[in-house]
């Protein structure tokens, strides 16, 4: 039987919660009761100032955008090496993308390079916490504050992850998470915006409720509601948001899992990789790891695919990464700077291995002693 690369966890209280909105509440349109909940749960377990769930991360991070006044020539810095819907939300905003480099032993971006990179035209940094590891922050918001930008963090992967014992999500003026089925919390798609500034906190509702301050109307603060800034359709059905609490309420329990198979992986994976086979994932003395991903930095394009191909042959499906944004068909002709080479080295070389919460031990043994016997090991 063929190991996939993913594969959705229930906890078996999503449907309940699903019937409950429906059939007990009646409310199945956006910002009902377990959406309530959902956001509650954010800002009481990570000290978040205010959270909304929205129907994607990609959502989260085009009102991310919108919020920081984004206009046609404004410059954002963000890592090349990142998945298309961090510059989308920008672009469509009318910005100009400046693509950064990763870091040498981390998919990240790299720190150190970050101030080469602003003009009088930048606007925003985003870091983006590659397999929810984080990336230097401390040195981020320095810059930030030097230069009087904004840092929207992309922690898309980065649930219950941590930059020296606090959470990701909580460093950037704005912040956003992804519950997309292939991430550790899921709602088959979903995803979160934090907002930490408060200046951000009474436009991003009217935002999220399409441009008007109805969620205000329905709190009894006002006697009518209408249309104030421009917005969209942001906010979730609660049907994604009662499906997302089932599956918070039992966060420890699936954090406390994929970690059990994350070090497994790496128990049975570092001798060989101390033979110079592959690298194993960095985690920075400052990071934590709350075991999205389990990835091999393999030596060449070449071996990585055909390692992938072997794996196949053991009915094992492991994926490669993203392409780098700068090189991609759409911004290839635009791009105007320097070559990228950490980055385009990631992504010619990562291979992703199958990390699920049923991931069985005798499967990850059987992964394991495969990629060695594909090494020889």
């Amino acid at each position: 039987m063929e190991i996939n690369f993913n594969k959705p966890y229930l906890t078996g209280k999503e449907a309940h919660y699903i019937f409950s909105a429906v059939y007990e509440h009646n409310k199945i349109s956006g910002n009902g009761i377990f959406t309530q909940n959902c956001q509650r749960f954010f800002e009481e377990r990570y000290g978040f100032k205010k959270t909304l769930v929205t129907t994607s991360c990609t959502d989260a991070l085009e009102m991310a955008a919108i919020l920081t006044d984004i206009k046609p020539g404004d410059e954002v810095i963000m890592p090349s090496f990142t998945f298309v819907s961090t510059a989308n939300a920008f672009i469509l905003r009318g910005a100009k993308i400046i693509f950064a480099d990763s870091e040498i032993f981390t998919p990240n971006i790299d720190a150190d390079k970050l101030e080469a990179l602003i003009t009088e035209k930048t606007k925003v940094i985003v870091p983006v916490h590659y397999a929810g590891v984080a990336c230097d922050m401390d040195e981020i918001m320095k810059i930030a504050e030097k230069y009087n930008l904004f840092v929207v963090e992309d922690a898309a992967q980065a649930i219950e992850s941590f930059y020296k014992g606090k959470p990701l999500g909580s460093f950037g003026h704005l912040a956003t998470f992804s519950f997309h089925e292939t991430k550790n919390i899921i709602s088959g798609e979903g995803g979160l915006l934090v907002i930490n500034d408060k200046q951000f906190l009474k436009r991003a509702e009217i935002i999220w409720e399409k441009g008007t301050n109805r969620a205000a109307f329905f709190r009894g603060e006002i006697n009518k509601y209408g249309w104030t800034d421009i917005g969209s359709s942001f906010l979730p059905s609660d049907i994604i948001s009662a499906f997302l609490y089932a599956q918070l309420e039992n966060i420890e329990r699936i954090q406390k899992r994929r970690k059990e198979i994350w070090n497994t992986y790496f128990e049975e994976l570092q001798e060989t990789s101390k033979k110079g086979f592959f690298k194993l994932p960095h985690i920075p003395e400052y990071a934590s790891n709350n075991a999205h991903m389990f990835y091999l930095v393999c030596r060449t394009y070449v071996e990585r695919n055909k390692l992938i191909d072997f794996l196949k042959t053991k009915s094992i499906k492991t994926v490669f990464h993203y392409l780098p944004l700068h090189l991609s068909d759409f911004y290839k002709d635009k791009y105007e700077g320097e070559e990228l080479t950490n980055a385009v080295n990631f992504s010619e070389r990562i291979v992703r291995l199958p990390m699920f919460f049923e991931l069985t031990q005798t499967q990850i043994l059987y992964i394991s002693q495969s990629i060695k016997e594909f090494f020889g090991a």
